[in-house]
């Protein structure tokens, strides 16, 4: 949505001072609302979801997690909050992958720069967003990876990572970060921009380093990520014959899948999430 901005605001400097963030927002972001009549709600019933603390270098960050009510050993999906941070639609995808028989566990990853929840500006919400560095997110998603492996419910051998907007910039990322994650599938995630020290590089710029394939869903309207950058990796990805693959969707804004925005397009949301449990099942992390 707005994430193209964030090249244009002032390198900031990161300096920890623990977690800002110590429990998860209730509802949906301020920003977002109101929700439109689309919204999707997905219920609790058979299932075990709620928040939870995830042990990282430096404390406890909250996340929110679901899986069946019974059995163990579900693969796990890693879900990277959009710009928004979790509030209540990230939650309900974790919900959704939850019935289909996975552990979702959805990280806050703001939490120690500040909650984008409450801000109803978006200048506001990306001063706190362009503080957060790459290499932090990745950390918090290997903690992630390490949570849901010593809970004993989740089969991290087959470990899928997805994300919206910002976060499916972050897909690519892990999927070149990551030895373990097996597939990838990025919603909207912009693929390049001005480099600093916090984000120091984009998709583009890892496409040889790419540990797992990654399934990208675009839309050919999104004001925030040219077509033609969008080209460019397709390009890359075919070049260096990585298994990665890329669909960009005619007439289609940025965050088709967003329910609860008037984004939301509908066919090609169902198309998208259709497209994921395929791609999933392809390599290997389907329940």
């Amino acid at each position: 949505m707005h994430e193209e901005l964030l090249s244009l605001l002032p390198r900031s400097e990161f300096t920890r001072r623990g977690f800002v963030v110590t429990s998860l927002a209730t509802g949906f972001a301020l920003a977002v609302q109101p929700v439109t009549a689309e919204t999707v709600t997905t219920d609790t019933d058979g299932l075990e979801a709620g928040e939870v603390k995830i042990t990282t270098a430096d404390g406890e960050m909250p996340a929110y997690r679901a899986m069946p009510a019974k059995g163990d050993k579900f693969p796990v999906v890693l879900v990277v909050q959009e710009i928004f941070g979790v509030h209540e639609h990230i939650k309900d995808i974790c919900r959704r992958f939850a019935k289909l028989g996975y552990l979702a566990v959805a990280p806050e990853l703001y939490a120690r720069q500040g909650d984008v929840s409450k801000l109803t500006e978006f200048p506001e919400i990306l001063k706190i967003v362009a503080t957060v560095p790459d290499s932090q997110v990745m950390s918090d998603l290997d903690a992630t990876v390490a949570w849901a492996k010593k809970s004993g419910k989740g089969d991290t051998s087959k470990l899928a990572v997805t994300g919206f907007c910002w976060g499916g910039r972050i897909v690519w990322l892990y999927a070149a970060h990551s030895k373990d994650v097996k597939a990838g599938v990025a919603w909207y995630g912009r693929l390049t921009s001005a480099v600093d020290d916090l984000h120091p590089k984009h998709p583009l710029d890892l496409v040889t380093s790419l540990k797992a394939p990654v399934l990208g869903l675009y839309g050919a309207e999104d004001m925030g990520i040219p077509n033609d950058t969008v080209e460019m990796m397709q390009a890359a990805l075919k070049e260096t014959k990585q298994p990665s693959e890329i669909v960009l969707y005619p007439k289609t804004p940025h965050g088709f899948h967003a329910d609860y925005r008037p984004s939301y397009r509908k066919t090609e949301a169902d198309d998208g999430w259709n497209r994921l449990q395929a791609w999933f099942k392809q390599h290997g992390v389907s329940p």
